[in-house]
């Protein structure tokens, strides 16, 4: 139903492509308008309205390894890596 389109990115000018797959997803949330930058200025673009983010080290409750968090790890509370937050996750 979809094809690929190649649109031009109003920020940097060069060519990118708005795949069949993307525009499925935007149909699917009810966006009406093409993207009008590329992956790489859009990113640029999110970067500079939010800053930059904080990572928190602490050490996972399940393996033990060193684990990086977006958040404050609170005295208590376990935190786990990406890889056994995403064991436990399929499991449940």
């Amino acid at each position: 139903m979809y094809e690929d389109k190649t649109l031009v990115c109003k920020e940097c000018g060069q060519e990118f492509v708005f795949t069949a797959g993307e525009q499925e997803f935007y149909a699917e949330r009810g966006f009406q308008n093409e993207p009008q930058r590329c992956k790489s200025c859009r990113d640029a673009r999110k970067a500079t309205t939010r800053g930059v983010r904080e990572f928190f080290s602490a050490t996972c409750a399940s393996c033990g390894c060193e684990a990086k968090i977006p958040f404050e790890p609170k005295v208590g509370r376990p935190v786990y890596c990406s890889e056994c937050f995403a064991r436990m996750r399929n499991e449940a």
